[in-house]
């Protein structure tokens, strides 16, 4: 039977109730291997299996002994028990602080499946009592989407609409591309991925004719893409490079003004700050040479190409995770605007094509089922990225978006389907912000550090225990993601516990609307159905998808085309900025008066980047991205990423003259520091890494030498022990994970065992 993943579409062989054989979808043209860890895992040891509570919360109530949460034993207590404290809790903390005083913002993939995403549960749960302080964001695009709405349209808008493949293969000359584009990440997909695309498609655009740059600090970033040029740039000084090539369009006046002037505002400010007016600094070739390492000739041959070519400039998501990250968007957007191929096929830009596989995919938008999740009525949602910050400051002020806010008073944290000890920076300080709240109740699959961090622990089912629906925009398939195998232990179902909640708070008519999961699953599919006809899309009724297991979607008439529609008419098409049209200078932003973010595009040092004094200290700057192996975190105890550790630890890549220069040697284990933590890490040497940087991939579950004490050393590899914790601006205020600098040393003395996929000692009552 099939099932839908973020990292694929599958069929799933079942003998004797476990799961004996994962079968890649056969229309899948590049299927990912992380499919094969389901096998073992789903049934495996590190399963949640039954209900369980912190000792110490257990004996004397909320708040008691918050310090050993991550230490101290788990005591297994039955359904009813369970059930029973946490509906009290959330009785007590809603009664006596109100709703404004839990935290449900439960960031994470969770499930494919479109009833059963944990996230929607909770929040669905939430809603129907009250409300909860909420997150805007993502840790993925958190700068982004707050800058995109004040200078272009909505980021969800801009991906909608992004030129795909096809189209691409036919017009685009030149691709020029910021951060690359990792067809590693574009093996998942949010609501699901049936056919990966990403990496046959660079491939044939090579064949077609396409060139390719690639400006990051690794070569393995448009590794797919055949013989595309590799300019190895500092990282964290992309914005630097883009205003030089800005300034060589400008000066040789290769700009096209004419679109300025119909299609952009504020060309005119930005011109004045590029080409030295406001502070006597031309941002030339020569001056970004010196801070991106970048010879001069290169960037001015490269901004000549530019214009010279169909060009499209796509620029990485992982560009604005890091200080000052929206910096880089802004530009590319900008550098678009001075080419004057904004909306033509093949031209313009593309925010970005390679982080997920619906970039580039030609797919029709329509996403399919959606659990509504009701009205929050708590109005004071934080950043996604300034939890530490929330916890350990209520009632501090802060700034955001042209607004001053203020950090609520958190006493309650509900967790669902997500892991926060993978996406948080800086997790020393996270486990001491972590201690504040009276109470912390997690939903969870897995005894991951989010569970063992936790004070009630609540088992669910994962997607092979439960019936449920896979879609994603742009996708081609809905998948009938039927049940392959009972609840392991007794788990249940997210919909199965907040029903059971909120039956306690006198609120389950409000929650379930009289509805059992598999109406629920009849209901939502045939709302789908319906707007599905708003994209001349016609489904089977429920029982033939159902009884057939999928549905193929039909391609779009015609493949779109970014921004199209906005260049054969802007008055017609008004963009939903100020202006009404794209914004190179913004006045609103300019309004907010930050000193970390102008109102038009600019370059800022980072906190800490090579070019900083820091970097005595600490001469390596960590890049922290994503891993081929897995999802985040997820089924980082699955045999696919197991296979890729180093003597049981996360593999961290360097440069052959950083290592022998530490004397260093592939297979090695290293300790890997800064002031904010350490981990341990095994070695691979490998010169498509820039000398000057380390690689460490995220998702290594954490793995403390002491467990519960802030600060000991992460003996397995999770980089969020050394990450920066530091809002991006004070306009945006995303994650600066990829601005951290580090030292690696050899490890020395015997290796303490990997410990991150045991159990939590038990004890009886």
């Amino acid at each position: 039977m099939l099932t839908s993943t973020h990292w694929g579409v599958y069929d799933v062989h079942v003998e004797n109730g476990e799961i004996a054989r994962v079968t890649p979808f056969e229309h899948d043209p590049d299927p990912s291997p992380i499919g094969q860890s389901l096998l073992g895992t789903v049934t495996g040891p590190a399963r949640v299996r039954r209900p369980a509570v912190r000792k110490s919360w257990l004996e004397r109530g909320a708040g008691a002994s918050t310090e050993k949460r991550g230490c101290e034993p788990f005591v297994e207590v039955s359904w009813d028990e369970a059930l029973e404290l946490v509906s009290k809790e959330l009785k007590r903390v809603t009664t006596r602080f109100g709703n404004s005083s839990i935290f449900a913002g439960s960031y994470g993939w969770s499930s494919a499946g479109r009833f059963h995403h944990a996230q929607s549960q909770v929040h669905r749960f939430m809603n129907s009592i009250g409300g909860y302080v909420a997150h805007v964001g993502t840790y993925s695009l958190g700068a982004a989407r707050t800058l995109l709405p004040r200078i272009l349209t909505d980021m969800d808008a801009m991906r909608a609409q992004h030129t795909p493949w096809v189209e691409l293969e036919k017009h685009c000359q030149f691709m020029v591309a910021f951060g690359g584009i990792p067809s590693k990440n574009a093996q998942v997909n949010g609501g699901g991925a049936s056919r990966h695309e990403t990496r046959p498609a660079l491939k044939r655009l090579a064949a077609a004719g396409v060139r390719f740059v690639n400006i990051s600090p690794l070569r393995h970033d448009l590794g797919d893409a055949p013989g595309a040029e590799w300019i190895p740039i500092r990282p964290n000084t992309d914005a630097a490079f883009m205003l030089a090539i800005a300034h060589t369009l400008i000066a040789e006046g290769l700009h096209d003004r004419a679109f300025l002037a119909r299609y952009c505002v504020g060309f005119d400010e930005l011109s004045r700050y590029v080409m030295g007016e406001h502070d006597g600094v031309a941002k030339s070739a020569e001056w970004a040479s010196t801070i991106c390492e970048v010879a001069a000739a290169t960037i001015l041959t490269l901004a000549r190409r530019m214009a010279a070519n169909r060009t499209v400039v796509n620029v990485a998501w992982a560009l604005q995770r890091g200080d000052h990250g929206e910096q880089p968007y802004w530009l590319g957007i900008t550098l678009a605007c001075l080419l004057g191929q904004v909306g033509t096929k093949g031209g313009g830009f593309a925010l970005a094509y390679g982080p997920v596989n619906a970039e580039g995919a030609n797919g029709s938008t329509f996403s399919g089922p959606v659990l509504p999740q009701g009205q929050n009525a708590v109005k004071t949602p934080i950043p996604v990225a300034r939890i530490a910050d929330m916890l350990e400051n209520p009632g501090a002020e802060y700034d955001f978006n042209g607004k001053r806010c203020t950090y609520p008073d958190i006493r309650l944290i509900y967790w669902a389907g997500g892991n926060p000890f993978h996406h948080h920076q800086d997790l020393n300080r996270f486990i001491g912000a972590w201690r504040k709240p009276e109470t912390i109740v997690v939903n969870e699959q897995y005894w991951n550090a989010n569970a063992k961090m936790a004070d009630i622990v609540l088992p669910a089912t994962t997607m092979l225990e439960r019936d449920d629906i896979g879609s994603a925009s742009r996708d081609r398939y809905m998948i009938a993601m039927k049940r392959a195998i009972p609840p392991v232990g007794e788990s249940r179902d997210d919909y199965e516990i907040f029903t059971a909640l909120s039956e306690r708070l006198g609120t389950k008519e409000t929650f379930t609307e009289g509805r059992s999961s598999a109406a629920w699953l009849r209901h939502l599919y045939d709302v789908s159905r319906e707007r599905a006809q708003k994209f001349d899309i016609r489904l089977p009724p429920f029982e033939a998808f159902w009884s057939e297991g999928l549905v193929e979607l039909p391609l779009p008439d015609e493949p779109a085309v970014m921004m199209k529609a906005y260049r054969d008419d802007p008055d017609a098409n008004r963009l939903p900025t100020p202006s009404g049209k794209i914004e190179i200078f913004s006045s609103t932003i300019h309004s907010f008066g930050y000193d970390d973010c102008r109102g038009h595009p600019a370059w800022y040092e980072p906190r800490e980047w090579l070019g900083s004094p820091l970097a005595k200290r600490y001469p390596l700057h960590l890049i922290s991205h994503q891993p081929s192996t897995r999802l985040h975190s997820q089924y980082d105890h699955g045999s696919v990423s197991l296979a890729s550790k180093i003597q049981g630890r996360e593999a961290l890549t360097m440069h052959p003259v950083d290592a022998a220069a530490r004397a260093i040697e592939a297979g090695e284990v290293v300790r890997v520091y800064n002031d904010r933590g350490a981990c341990l890490a095994g070695v691979i040497v490998d010169d498509a890494v820039r000398p000057g940087v380390v690689v460490l991939p995220t998702g290594a579950w954490y793995d403390p030498l002491v467990p519960g004490e802030i600060g000991t050393l992460d003996k397995h590899g999770n980089p969020n022990v050394l990450t920066l914790d530091k809002g991006t601006s004070k306009l945006t205020q995303g994650c600066s994970a990829h601005t951290c600098l580090v030292e690696v040393e050899k490890f020395e003395g015997a290796l303490p065992p990997v410990t991150a996929f045991d159990l939590p000692q038990f004890v009886k009552r």
